[in-house]
């Protein structure tokens, strides 16, 4: 089992499996446990009829949870897709956050354990060769289904340590928008950035993610500004 750092205990998951051969991790997924309490969390990833895993767990005093080996493809994306392929367990690495979520008393992400899901990002980035703009979170690439890390999840301190991306949008950015700009230009804005189109919630999920003042899913002025910021800071 992969360690990072002393406060890493080993809680060992039997839901994993082999990762497709020639497949290689290319994706950092952040979760939020969405359970009432730590414990359940833990239980639950652990009991091997719940059918779900993830290699990490870090509680909110910032104890970091091993549950999977990195070269095993855990059971934390479900039904996901991103930059147009699916199968996201087979190419990710999971981390699971502690917080009661959005069903069970959503609240803000203590700082101590903000800084545990940072270091222990930039320790399996590091390892893996990911790149910022791949570090994602669960709504990003299941935007139907899920909502979490959330609105109240700190990317951007994140992306000041290199951890994903958060938009620096500039006049160059400030491309026209006003009514006129259809429902399929938006969307192709978001398919080129990575998420599936297809899906409901898309722009939701992006502002859940990078514009989380205005959790509207229209495409207002500044939300597309962050679009197109994100855009040009990836060259896609």
């Amino acid at each position: 089992m992969t360690r990072t750092g002393t406060g890493c205990i080993d809680r060992p998951s039997p839901n994993h499996g082999p990762r497709p051969e020639g497949v290689g991790v290319e994706l950092l997924i952040l979760h939020y446990t969405g359970m009432p309490t730590a414990e359940s969390a833990l239980s639950r990833l652990c009991e091997p009829a719940a059918q779900v895993s993830a290699h990490y767990t870090v509680d909110e005093d910032g104890t970091v949870y091993a549950h999977v080996p990195e070269d095993r493809r855990a059971w934390h994306a479900g039904l996901s897709s991103w930059r147009g392929r699916a199968d996201v367990n087979s190419r990710s690495i999971g981390i699971e956050i502690v917080n009661p979520g959005h069903e069970f008393g959503y609240r803000p992400f203590p700082a101590v354990q903000m800084a545990a899901v940072a270091d222990l990002c930039l320790d399996i980035m590091g390892r893996h060769g990911i790149a910022p703009a791949d570090v994602l979170g669960h709504s990003d690439i299941a935007p139907a289904r899920k909502e979490d890390p959330g609105e109240l999840f700190d990317w951007p301190g994140l992306a000041a340590r290199g951890i994903g991306l958060w938009p620096q949008p500039t006049a160059v950015d400030n491309s026209p928008v006003d009514s006129a700009e259809s429902a399929e230009d938006v969307a192709a804005l978001l398919g080129r950035y990575g998420y599936d189109t297809a899906e409901s919630r898309v722009l939701l999920s992006f502002q859940r993610h990078f514009h989380p003042e205005r959790l509207t899913g229209e495409p207002d002025p500044e939300t597309l500004r962050r679009l197109r910021a994100l855009l040009r800071m990836t060259g896609r």
